[in-house]
């Protein structure tokens, strides 16, 4: 959607990227929330993300500590450009009250005042409305801004214009500590981090500059040398010249294909990636110099400190290179490097293993990077705590894992999976019902399973299951969602697993175990609680002609649960995706997913075939869908409560 702000000198249109309703949900403890924009990039007051402070009293952050913490978090490229305050008294003042928030954190945050504009927001907590004051680039007033934005497309803003930098580099640092001076291995610390960065900008490091492999798998790439930076030769949206040489190579001569049409997904992203050499054969000392060698007198111990920096950077697409690695890349690995040295500093006896993962965590537009101590698992508490507080601040549900390590961003191109492999390597289809055309139903609302899954049915795995196996194939579909939501990383089990399972907690005499005996709801919760302790919720319905009713209900368990549903009913079973339901009407339609299909994983196959698709319970010519005389039991998994 297009805007433009008001002709009048002072009076802006304020452009949201991300929806009203995370700005007030889920609730929080604070008012507060910093405004995250991208001003190299986007047009002035465009709100990219909405961050929660985690430090607060009320209204009152403890900025330094925001500060440290979001300096982490961020990207550079990406800035603090204003404050929202919810709720409050309606006045005017609290706009400005947030305006002044808002600097106050971008100085700590970078060192010097803002030279983009700020905006200050009160947003009304039980209407929404929201009214906005607004500072000029570097200004120090604000004027009340005239005119608000909720962008349709905010990927295209985004990406169209933008596009991202990534630089790896690993480092080993010997730090030498004198025995008596243990307290001073912080100041040791930081001033051999500094002398290390001060390295970067020599002439004897070289940047090798790689675009992403393209479809004809060629790979743009320069090397830039110490002394091709500047930090002033060049400014932000110069448009590349003709003669082509490293010091007017643009960003976008790296993305030969259309900018939007690159792979930017919530599991894999484009960027360019920058790696730092270093060339042995420029001197590093200069004429007349001559080293400079430490001597401890005492008795001193050597502790070699390994950190491995991993940054995103987010640039202008016209962007000369030298200016992106001088601007955003060497300042990046120098944020990330202040954040490990607290941690480190902090327990420097016990050589944490600090890794940087990034993320685009579903309701976020932009990247985010987490530093994780990989010396505890996901499940110990540490991390749990850690990972619930960036949820709170990225204003994320708390009942799912989204920034876990196996969630996190892979680089190279590589695109979205639409196929995954089986323990035996056969290939796996993902959300088929994605092809599917709508129910019919008139003015119904549809309430689908959140999440992917894989696509179980008959002889999958050189197992002939035929006539049998529909209940362990519709079980396997369902365990897929748990582990592609990465609440588990334990494989879908086989058959004889599940069999395995339902012996040892005594449902099943060992002779079960081989046989093709037939399993149903009750069996498939027990296996659910024992290989991933998910509790489920059982509905018993005497007939099939009795299941509409319970088209309400299973509405609901897609709104909340959002998980796959298994019904089974006499001799079949089949895997239940969604409903389309008219309250109104009473008319509805059931997203079935069969796992009696026998043939290859074609999909066209499979959905021209019917063997996913809406199935009402009585057709347009009387056929019943579901069994009049027969009894079916529907599992409902419930979602766990836990990141």
């Amino acid at each position: 959607m297009e805007a433009s702000a008001d002709g009048s000198r002072g009076r802006w249109a304020l452009r949201f990227l991300c929806p009203k309703r995370s700005l007030l949900s889920p609730p929080s403890a604070s008012p507060l929330r910093w405004l995250i924009g991208a001003p190299r990039v986007l047009p002035p007051f465009t709100i990219a993300a909405a961050l929660r402070p985690l430090h607060a009293d009320g209204a009152a952050p403890d900025l330094p500590r925001e500060a440290d913490e979001i300096r982490g978090l961020l990207p550079r490229g990406f800035d603090i450009v204003g404050a929202l305050l919810v709720g409050g008294e309606g006045s005017d003042a609290d706009a400005g009250r947030a305006l002044e928030l808002a600097r106050s954190l971008r100085e700590r945050l970078l060192g010097a005042a803002a030279s983009h504009g700020m905006v200050g927001v009160r947003m009304d907590a039980a209407s929404g409305e929201i009214r906005f004051v607004a500072s000029e680039s570097g200004g120090t007033g604000a004027v009340e801004g005239v005119e608000i934005v909720w962008e349709d497309e905010p990927g295209m803003l985004l990406w169209e214009k933008g596009c991202l930098l990534r630089c790896e580099l690993p480092l080993k640092l010997p730090l030498y500590v004198p025995a008596d001076e243990i307290s001073g291995i912080e100041e040791r610390f930081s001033s051999l981090l500094e002398s290390t960065f001060a390295k970067l900008s020599d002439p004897h490091v070289l940047y090798l500059v790689e675009g992403p492999i393209a479809s004809n798998e060629s790979r743009h790439s320069i090397i830039l040398h110490g002394n091709d930076l500047s930090f002033d030769s060049h400014l932000p949206g110069n448009s590349k010249t003709k003669e082509c040489t490293t010091s007017s190579v643009s960003c976008s001569e790296f993305f030969p294909e259309k900018r939007y049409s690159l792979s930017l997904t919530r599991e894999n992203a484009d960027a360019i990636e920058i790696t730092v050499l270093s060339n042995q054969s420029v001197g590093s000392l200069k004429p007349g110099t001559a080293p400079v060698v430490d001597y401890f007198p005492a008795p001193a111990s050597l502790r070699v400190i390994n950190l491995k920096l991993d940054i995103l950077c987010y640039s202008p697409i016209d962007l000369p290179v030298p200016v992106a690695v001088s601007e955003l890349v060497i300042p990046g690995l120098a944020d990330q490097t202040s954040v490990m040295k607290k941690i480190i500093a902090s327990e420097i006896t016990q050589q944490a293993q600090l890794c940087p993962y990034h993320f685009i965590p579903l309701g976020l537009h932009i990247p985010v990077t987490t530093i994780y101590d990989t010396r505890y698992g996901e499940i110990e508490e540490k991390q749990s705590e850690l990972r619930k507080e960036l949820h709170i601040r990225l204003g994320l549900p708390l009942d799912r894992p989204l920034l876990r390590i196996s969630n996190a961003l892979t680089f190279g191109g590589m695109g979205k999976r639409v196929k995954s492999m089986s323990r035996n390597g056969s290939s796996l289809l993902r959300d088929v019902h994605r092809e599917i055309p709508s129910s019919g139903v008139s003015g119904g609302i549809m309430s689908l399973i959140d999440g992917s899954y894989e696509y179980y049915h008959y002889l999958h795995d050189g197992i002939d299951d035929n006539g049998w196996g529909c209940a362990y194939r519709s079980l396997q579909t369902i365990f897929s969602w748990y582990k592609l939501q990465q609440y588990s990383s334990i494989d879908v089990p086989s058959h004889r697993e599940i069999q395995q399972v339902l012996v040892e907690i005594g449902d099943k005499d060992p002779s079960f175990i081989g046989s093709r005996e037939w399993i149903g709801a009750i069996e498939l919760s027990f296996v659910l609680d024992k290989l991933l302790g998910v509790s489920c919720k059982i509905i018993n319905v005497r007939s099939g002609d009795e299941l509409p009713e319970k088209c309400r209900e299973l509405a609901r368990h897609f709104e909340t649960q959002g998980t796959p549903v298994m019904i089974g009913g006499g001799v079949l079973a089949y895997t239940l995706l969604g409903v389309d339901y008219n309250d109104a009407s009473g008319d509805c339609a059931f997203l079935i997913l069969d796992p009696h299909y026998t043939g290859t994983d074609d999909l066209k196959k499979i959905v021209n075939g019917g063997w996913c698709g809406w199935k009402k319970s009585v057709d347009s010519k009387g056929r019943s869908f579901f069994l009049k005389d027969k009894f079916y039991n529907l599992l409902l998994p419930q979602r766990p409560n836990m990141v």
